[in-house]
């Protein structure tokens, strides 16, 4: 099984945070509205990682 997992880095934590983790399957792509909502999903993960890791504090 294949899975999607989008994690934001984050240096000072021991894990970072995961903000998606999904299993995909080809139907996921099978039509143009099942690959829409992949990608949609997918991208709110990524804003949502991309805004983590902005709000970070910078380490000296």
């Amino acid at each position: 099984m294949a899975k999607i997992i989008v994690t934001a880095d984050r240096p000072e934590r021991d894990a970072p945070a995961v903000l998606l983790e999904e299993s995909v399957y080809s139907v996921h792509l099978s039509t143009g509205h099942a690959a829409g909502q992949l990608i949609e999903r997918l991208s709110w993960a990524l804003r949502d990682a991309e805004e983590l890791e902005r709000l970070q504090p910078r380490p000296d």
